[in-house]
């Protein structure tokens, strides 16, 4: 059975609007309330970072539940091999963190003073990081168009790199409306989704390419392309479980120091997945019709 994916390609087209759109509005509204389209963590607005040792052994968790009680259940909270925490959290004041460290020693156990130690980090890195992220972004788009282009045609290229841009925009746009944090490791899920949507658009454009070598005379793009998708389809459907099936698992026991990486990479396998199939290849066939109708009106 043949799926008619292509001939509804509009309503894929309005659905993968409705939610980029939902997401841009809520960072525009975000932006005007809140001073920022997304909840930037302190990798990006600045912070401190808090190295405490402590004089008997505990856990992420009680340390978590001490400054949750002075509102900084959200700082990043990291447990070396040799017992030590690495605390990441807004910029404190002397009399916040002076609160921090009685919160730690009622709350939690003695510290050892030796070990202290309290640094600053510049809202800068994150301009840099972010300036990073978005050169590699565009580097990687400008590379994966060449290669495409080699290897397919250009329309192919461009088809997938709007569907990237879709999981990119959906990601973003989710997590402005929910509010969740924006760190260092929701960058490289970003580069992370780009990497595993491209594979997973490949994959069905080289079916295309294959079916296009055998089309017959009568059978139309639209045709084609769905056979093509139907294909594959069993693979892409495997494939997202299996790594759906990971995400899960680890946003359930992974902790709360991955959370966010995790349903940034939750989010972008989903939507790489529906882009690969609902956006990427009935792109493809629009620009194939668009090109023919020039054509005819080039002959006219």
């Amino acid at each position: 059975m043949t799926l008619d994916i292509i001939g509804k390609r509009k309503i894929w087209f309005a659905i993968s609007l409705i939610i980029i759109l939902a997401g841009i509005a809520s960072m525009i509204i975000k932006t005007f309330t809140l001073g920022a389209p997304l909840n930037l963590g302190i990798d990006f607005t600045g912070g401190n970072i808090i190295t405490v040792s402590f004089t008997k052994n505990v856990s992420v968790s009680d340390v978590r539940q001490a400054l949750d009680k002075l509102d900084l259940g959200n700082s990043v909270i990291q447990k070396t091999a040799t017992g030590e925490f690495i605390i990441r959290t807004k910029t404190l004041t002397d009399k916040e963190y002076k609160q921090v460290l009685d919160a730690f020693k009622n709350d939690v156990a003695p510290y050892q003073e030796g070990k202290l130690s309290r640094n600053e980090v510049k809202p800068v890195i994150g301009k840099e990081l972010t300036l990073n992220a978005i050169w590699a972004l565009a580097i990687a788009s400008v590379l994966m168009v060449i290669y495409i282009t080699f290897r397919f045609e250009f329309k192919f290229g461009i088809a997938a790199i709007i569907a990237l841009l879709h999981d990119v925009f959906v990601t973003m746009g989710i997590f402005s409306i929910f509010w969740w944090e924006v760190d260092s490791a929701f960058v490289a899920a970003i580069l992370t989704i780009i990497g595993y949507s491209i594979n997973d658009t490949i994959v069905i454009f080289d079916r295309i390419r294959e079916n296009l070598h055998r089309k017959k005379k009568d059978e139309n793009f639209e045709e084609l392309v769905n056979k093509s998708i139907m294909q594959t389809m069993a693979r892409s459907i495997n494939t997202v479980l299996t790594v759906i099936i990971v995400l899960v698992a680890l946003l359930i026991f992974g902790g709360s120091t991955i959370r966010y990486f995790t349903l940034a990479m939750l989010i972008g396998v989903i939507s790489g997945a529906y882009s690969s199939i609902f956006n990427a290849s009935p792109l493809w066939v629009e620009f194939k019709y668009w090109e023919q109708r020039r054509r005819k009106l080039a002959k006219t």
